[in-house]
C-alpha cells in the first residue's frame, strides 16, 4: 500500500498551476462571432462588492433583530460559514448542503452554528437523506418548505439565520423559523464595488466593436446610477441602447403583466406609454415580451450575463433561446485550492482508494475485510479534508464527494458559459468560440486516463462476480 500511495503521490510538475481563474467555462458551444448583443445584469455581474460588503450587510440585519431579540448582539459574522447554493429547511430551521440528485450530503447539515448528527438528519427525514425538492423548494428554490440561497448578496443572510437560530436554540426560546426568515432582508452600497476599471474595460470594448449593450437590473436607478458613475463615468448610459432598472425578475422574463415606465432625468415616473426603448432613456419594470417585441433581439444573437441561475438566467435559456453567461465569483477561490499540491495529490489518492476499493472487495477472508475497512476509514478521512479546504462546513459549492451539488447541476442547465466576473471576456477574441470539454459517462469512465491510472480500468470484474449471477 505504502508503495502504490508513493507512486500515486509523484504528481507531475506543472499539474498543480492548471487551472486560470481568468478562464471562462463553457457548458455549449458558443461562437462569439455570431453574438450581436449583449446584455447585463448589475449586482455581482457589472458590480463585484469587496467581502466587507458581507459584514455590513449582516451587521445592519443583526441591528434590525436586536430590537426584537437583544440577545443577538453577541454574534459576530463569520467569515466564510456559509457558502451560495444551500438550502434551507424552513420548517425545521436546518441549513444544509443536497446534491444534483436530491440528496442531502451527510455531515454539511447545521441547526444554528452546530452541525446535526447523521443519525438525526436521517430521523427527522423519514430514514433518508433524500428530499423530493420539486415539491418543496418549486423551480425558483423558493417553495414553501424548502428556500434554496442562490446570490452571492444571500451569504451573509445565511450566516444570521443560523446565527439566530443558534440564540433561540441555545436559550430554549420556542419560535417560527419561517417568521425568522422573513425578517431577514438585506440591501447594498456602491463603495464596496471593486475592479471597477476592468467593467469599464469589457463595456468600452464591447462597444467600439459595434456591440449593441442593454442592462435589465432589479435595483434601483439611483443605486445603478452611482455605481455606474464610480466604474464607468457619468456619460455610463452612452455605452448603453436600453436601461431597465427594478425590473422584478424573474418575473420580468416570465409575465407579461407590467408594463415599461420611463424615468425622467430626476429619476420620476413618467406615464407616457411605451412604443419604443431608446437609447439615453432609463425604464422601470416592463417585461421580456414587449422587449422582445420592440427590439426584436431574438436568439443565440444575444447574449445575457448574470450571477443568479434563477432570477437571470433560467427563463432565458429554457424560454427564450438567448444564450447565458453566468457569473460566479467563487471561482477565483476555488481554483486557487484545485491548483494546490495538497488537493491534487488528495484528490488523487482519493481516486485510487476508489479504484482498489472496487476492485478487491470480492476477497471474503478476515484479513481482506480489515484492509478494506481500512481503507474505507481512510478513504472517508480523505474527502473530508478535501472538502474543509474549500470551506469547512459545507465544502466546495461544485461538489458533494463524488457527485455534482444542485447548484452546480443548475450551473450545467442554465449557463452556456460560466467565468469569475465579466472581465475574464478581455482575455478572448470577440471571434472566439468556446468549446465546451468533453466529460466521461460513468460507462465511458474506463477510457479515461485518470480511470487507467487509478485501477478502475476492469471495474467491475465481471469474471470474479459471475458466481453472483
Amino acid at each position: 500500500m505504502k508503495e502504490i500511495k508513493a507512486e500515486i503521490n509523484l504528481i507531475p510538475p506543472g499539474v498543480c498551476s492548471l487551472l486560470n481563474p481568468s478562464t471562462i467555462y463553457a457548458n455549449n458551444e458558443v461562437d462569439l462571432d455570431e453574438v450581436e448583443i449583449y446584455g447585463f445584469d448589475y449586482d455581482y455581474t457589472l458590480a463585484l462588492y469587496s467581502n466587507t460588503l458581507d459584514t455590513m450587510i449582516y451587521n445592519t440585519a443583526r441591528d434590525f433583530l436586536v430590537k426584537h431579540y437583544k440577545g443577538i448582539s453577541k454574534y459576530d459574522y463569520i467569515p466564510n460559514f456559509a457558502t451560495r447554493g444551500l438550502h434551507y429547511d424552513i420548517q425545521k430551521g436546518l441549513l444544509m448542503k443536497i446534491d444534483a440528485f436530491h440528496y442531502i450530503q451527510l455531515g454539511t447539515v447545521y441547526r444554528g452554528l452546530n452541525p446535526v448528527p447523521d443519525e438525526e438528519v436521517l430521523e427527522l427525514y423519514g430514514g433518508t437523506n433524500h428530499v423530493p425538492l420539486e415539491e418543496v423548494s418549486g423551480f425558483y428554490g423558493k417553495g414553501p418548505v424548502m428556500k434554496q440561497f442562490m446570490d452571492v448578496f444571500s451569504i451573509p443572510e445565511m450566516t444570521l439565520l443560523a446565527a439566530a437560530n443558534d440564540y433561540f436554540n441555545s436559550n430554549d426560546i420556542e419560535y417560527d423559523p419561517g417568521h425568522l426568515y422573513k425578517d431577514v432582508s438585506v440591501s447594498a452600497f456602491e463603495k464596496y464595488i471593486l475592479r471597477g476599471d476592468e467593467t469599464y474595460a469589457v463595456l468600452h470594448r464591447l462597444a467600439s466593436h459595434g456591440k449593441k449593450l442593454f442592462l435589465i437590473t432589479n435595483s434601483p436607478f439611483s443605486f445603478v446610477d452611482k455605481g455606474m458613475k464610480y466604474m464607468v463615468g457619468k456619460d455610463w448610459r452612452e455605452l448603453f441602447d436600453i436601461v431597465i432598472v427594478q425590473a422584478d425578475k424573474p418575473h420580468f422574463f416570465n409575465s407579461c403583466g407590467k408594463p415599461f415606465r420611463r424615468l425622467d432625468s430626476n429619476g420620476d415616473l413618467q406615464w407616457d406609454k411605451i412604443t419604443s426603448l431608446d437609447k439615453g432613456q432609463v425604464y422601470k419594470q416592463g417585461n421580456l415580451f414587449d422587449f422582445l417585441r420592440l427590439t426584436g433581439w431574438r436568439g443565440s444573437k444575444v447574449l445575457y450575463f448574470g450571477d443568479h441561475l434563477y432570477s437571470d438566467l433560467a427563463d432565458l435559456m429554457l424560454r427564450h433561446g438567448w444564450r447565458t453567461g453566468a457569473i460566479v465569483p467563487e471561482l477565483e477561490v476555488e481554483t486557487r485550492v484545485v491548483n494546490t499540491e495538497q488537493y491534487a495529490q488528495g484528490l488523487t489518492w482519493l481516486q485510487a482508494l476508489t479504484g482498489l476499493l472496487e476492485r478487491m472487495q470480492m476477497h471474503r477472508d478476515p484479513e481482506s475485510k480489515k484492509v478494506l475497512q481500512d481503507w474505507l476509514k481512510e478513504r472517508e478521512e480523505l474527502r473530508a479534508v478535501t472538502k474543509n479546504l474549500f470551506n469547512p462546513h459545507f465544502g466546495s459549492i461544485f461538489r458533494t464527494c463524488h457527485n455534482p451539488t444542485y447548484f452546480s447541476r443548475r450551473l450545467c442547465r442554465f449557463s452556456d458559459v460560466y467565468m469569475a466576473s465579466i472581465s475574464c471576456l478581455l482575455n478572448y477574441d470577440l471571434s472566439y468560440t468556446f468549446y465546451p470539454r468533453r466529460t466521461p459517462l460513468q460507462h465511458e469512465a474506463p477510457l479515461w486516463m485518470d480511470q487507467l491510472c487509478t485501477g478502475c480500468m476492469k471495474t467491475p470484474f465481471l469474471e470474479e462476480m459471475a458466481h453472483i449471477r
